[in-house]
Order: C-alpha cells, then structure tokens, then sequence
C-alpha cells in the first residue's frame, strides 16, 4: 500500500483515522463492503485532498482525451462534508445530482459535481473504479481494475499535454 504522505497533499485529513466500529457503521449505510486497500489508507489517513490529481483514461472524456482530473479523496466516515456517508457523499451524488448507483463515489474532481470517481460493484469481485461523466449523460468508463491500482495511478496533471 502507498504511503499516505504520497497520496495527500499537505493538508489534513477529512476525519480522524478509521475505527473498526466507524467502518461497520458506515458499511452498513452502503450496503456494501469497503475495499481493504481504502480502508487501509483511511486508517492511516482519512480522506483528503490529493497530491497527485490526475489518472490516465483509456478513453476522452469531457475533461480530457487521455486522462481524468481528481481532487479529493472522500474519507470513510459520516462528520466530513466529503466523506462515503457525509452530506457531500454517496447518497447526495445519486440522490440529488442522479449518479447511477453503481456503487461507491469515492473522489470529486474540479468540476464542481459534473464528473466523479467511483468504485463500481457492478462485477462480482473487487470493485473497479470508474470515472463517471455527468456531461456525457452519466458516461462510465473503467480507470483502473482496483482501488490500490487507481492509487498508484495517480500522476501530476502536468504530466499530461494542456492542449485538449
């Protein structure tokens, strides 16, 4: 597993490190079950804004033809705005913005609600994570087979050429 200090930038986490007690609670509310590799990193360090704020896509999107812009990291918890079960999470996204309910929206991106990173139960087995596109009618593509691959994923949005 990555190292939290590569994953977040500089500031804080979204909320204290992950209590087993926390993760039930909040597994519940899913009605699903959290991947080892996020509740690993929540453990350590609970949701926050990202170091590295890119991931290459197979395929364009709205944002870009190669690649997907990524912010925050929502922690797994319920006290943050931006946490699974916050008043910013899973349930406001398909409640109120009409996301597919596919599974877990996991991380925002810089267009304020108009594209999300998801982790898509679809399949049986480890969930993919997905970019979801609300300007291209809820548009889903595959970013990576895992949450740990998503992660190490991860890149400096200057890696990849402005000129979209």
């Amino acid at each position: 597993m990555l190292d939290p200090t590569i994953v977040f930038d500089t500031s804080g986490p979204l909320e204290s490190p992950l209590t087993d007690e926390v993760l039930r609670e909040v597994e519940a509310q899913l009605g699903r079950n959290v991947p080892a590799a996020y509740i690993d990193l929540a453990q350590r360090h609970n949701g926050g804004v990202l170091a590295r704020d890119a991931h290459p896509s197979p395929s364009r999107t709205s944002w870009s033809a190669n690649y997907v812009a990524v912010y925050t990291l929502a922690a797994i918890g319920r006290t943050a705005h931006f946490s699974l079960c916050g008043e910013l999470g899973n349930a406001f996204w398909i409640d109120e913005w009409g996301y597919p309910d596919i599974g877990i929206y996991i991380a925002d991106c810089p267009s304020a609600g108009h594209d999300m990173i998801a982790l898509d139960y679809r399949s049986p087995g480890e969930p993919t994570v997905v970019h979801v596109d609300q300007e291209w009618n809820y548009q889903i593509t595959v970013i990576a087979r895992d949450f740990e691959t998503f992660l190490g994923g991860l890149v400096d949005e200057t890696e990849f050429d402005g000129d979209d």
